[in-house]
């Protein structure tokens, strides 16, 4: 149960923060996140000094056009497309662990140079309070680039963040939470092209049979499937598995698996921390 009165004082230190930088380039994906915190910097600073810049690059889970556009339209808030080419970085392409540096490293340079040209402060990110529980190394770059996270700065969390957009009438507050399509290989196994559309066209198959949370974990000839917890056993179900196994052979996988752990943010990571488990008890 969330403290509304708590709710209220972070989201005045929000506003606070916001307004204290003067001007921002809010580093907008669509997602419940950097649409609170577009939404929070127009109100604090008004249309003039923000601007949302959305990187665009075959990594992204497809996005409706509209949809990602109707906010900033909205807002009255200029809106700019940036190509990122994570897949011309060498490094990132054979997956390390921490890709997700190179990843944003990239992103992040190409949103300073937009802010320069601008002639806005403050680059600022949707990072929030429940990211500290995960094994982040794109932080690494937020730092590095002289951007700031305000969400993460008011102590909010994932869940405040949602019921904050709620308030504020945001049509997304609800969205189940995305990643890149990056996060869909384990470390080491190298990332093309062909590899995120056979990703692509598999989640957006299951999505197409009423699922929401689904993660198609990508072993090559294996996908292993994750839905939310309480959807399992649909997915499961003997008609239901028989349209996933058609619809993922037909994206290119041999074998198909579903996780009986259901989705969970970060499952890949969860063999980084097994290592380092192993090695403090070897």
């Amino acid at each position: 149960m969330l403290d509304l009165a708590q709710l209220d004082k972070k989201q005045a230190a929000l506003f606070a923060i916001l307004k204290e930088m003067g001007s921002v380039l809010v580093a907008y994906s669509g997602g419940v996140d950097s649409s609170f915190l577009l939404w929070a910097a127009g109100r604090t600073l008004g249309v003039e000094k923000v601007a949302a810049a959305t990187a665009q690059s075959p990594i992204y889970a497809e996005q409706n056009d509209e949809e990602l556009c109707a906010l900033p339209r909205g807002l009255g808030v200029k809106h700019i497309f940036l190509a990122a080419r994570q897949l011309e970085d060498e490094v990132f392409v054979q997956n390390p662990q921490d890709r997700c540096y190179y990843c944003k490293r990239g992103v992040l340079g190409s949103l300073a140079e937009l802010a320069r040209k601008e002639g806005i402060a403050w680059i600022v990110e949707g990072s929030n309070r429940d990211d500290l529980d995960d094994y982040r190394p794109g932080e690494r770059a937020v730092k590095e680039a002289g951007a700031r996270s305000p969400l993460r700065e008011a102590d909010l969390s994932k869940a405040e963040i949602r019921e904050l957009a709620r308030r504020a009438g945001l049509a997304n507050w609800n969205k189940p939470a995305e990643s890149c399509l990056a996060a869909r290989f384990p470390y080491g196994s190298r990332i093309t092209l062909d590899a995120l559309q056979r990703v692509r066209e598999a989640e957006h198959a299951i999505k197409a049979l009423g699922f929401r949370s689904v993660r198609v974990r990508d072993y090559q000839t294996m996908a292993r499937v994750e839905v939310a917890p309480e959807e399992i056993a649909r997915l499961v179900s003997p008609e239901i598995a028989a349209e996933v196994v058609a619809a993922l052979h037909a994206a290119g996988y041999t074998y198909i698996a579903a996780d009986l752990q259901g989705y969970r943010r970060g499952s890949l990571n969860e063999a980084i921390d097994q290592a380092e488990e192993g090695k403090n008890h070897g």
